[in-house]
């Protein structure tokens, strides 16, 4: 049996038959050192006051809902709920209370996935390389990704195009020093050298969304008068170097005709030089008698 899309929500597919192991079912409380996070988690930074504010409610209240993860060797890998497992570290918590399902990889993955996204937890290029990961892993088309996690395809494929970004541009989306919306209009800048100077600029000047917008217009448009220029210019030397090709080639077919041999003319940048064939003392006097 297939499992279900992501996007009709996260208790939904943690309730699919295919993903329990009913032997294994029901909560426990286990040792915390017996739970480790998922390497694969989407999300890799954590709000350092909301994990605070998370660890007072659970000293208070404790821990009200129970991790959700799978048996992994003799250990417990976390397949939702590493803010409460970091907030009851925290909280120095001995014991935390575990619900044990039987996900594969795949599951796994979409599992933490989808659980962030509807909670607003993954920033752009957290969901970038979650969605990129998928993809990797389990040969998903965009399509597919979209179906499983909610999204539309262009969503999905706008927040890939981040991964085209340079590192240290992707970093400063990651640590939202950069919006997504900033990123998006960087990207239509083609040069990664352009794309740095660009974002030195936005960051310096405290520019908007929209601020950020029209400025990367403004370096689109410079860049395209330079081209029209560079362009215009190249077509007039080009028109010279045919208009002179034409005059030297008119000026040589004349020679020819007028002296009866061969003549070849090449011109250079600063000067040129005319050459006249002759085979013999006679045909030299000839030529000479003509030219005089």
């Amino acid at each position: 049996m297939r499992p279900k899309g992501l996007g009709k929500g996260l208790n939904a597919l943690l309730s699919e038959e295919v993903a329990l192991n009913h032997q294994n079912e029901g909560i426990k409380m286990v040792d915390i050192n017996e739970v480790e996070p998922n390497y694969d988690q989407p999300r890799k930074n954590f709000d350092q006051e909301e994990l605070t504010e998370l660890m007072a409610s659970i000293q208070e209240h404790g821990i009200l809902q129970p991790l959700i993860v799978r048996t992994k060797g003799d250990k417990y890998e976390i397949v939702a709920g590493e803010r409460r497992y970091r907030a009851a570290r925290l909280a120095k918590v001995r014991e935390i209370p575990i619900l044990i399902k039987d996900f594969d990889d795949k599951q796994v993955l979409e599992v933490a996935l989808i659980e962030n996204i509807q909670r607003s937890d993954l920033n752009s290029m957290e969901l970038a390389c979650a969605y990129s990961l998928l993809m990797e892993r389990f040969d998903y088309t965009q399509e597919e990704v979209s179906k499983r996690v909610g999204k539309s395809r262009s969503e999905i494929a706008n927040i890939l195009r981040l991964l085209k970004l340079p590192t240290d541009i992707q970093q400063k989306v990651r640590d939202s020093i950069l919006s997504y919306g900033q990123a998006r209009a960087i990207l239509t800048l083609k040069d990664a050298s352009q794309q740095k100077e660009a974002v030195n600029y936005i960051i310096e000047n405290d520019l908007t969304v929209r601020d950020t917008e029209k400025y990367i217009q403004q370096l689109i448009n410079q860049e395209e008068i330079s081209k029209r220029k560079e362009l215009k210019k190249k077509e007039e030397v080009l028109e010279r170097q045919q208009g002179n090709y034409v005059f030297i080639n008119e000026v040589k077919e004349n020679l020819q005709k007028s002296l009866g041999t061969k003549v070849n003319i090449t011109q250079g940048k600063r000067k040129g030089k005319i050459e006249i064939e002759f085979y013999n003392h006679e045909e030299l006097e000839r030529i000479l008698s003509k030219i005089q």
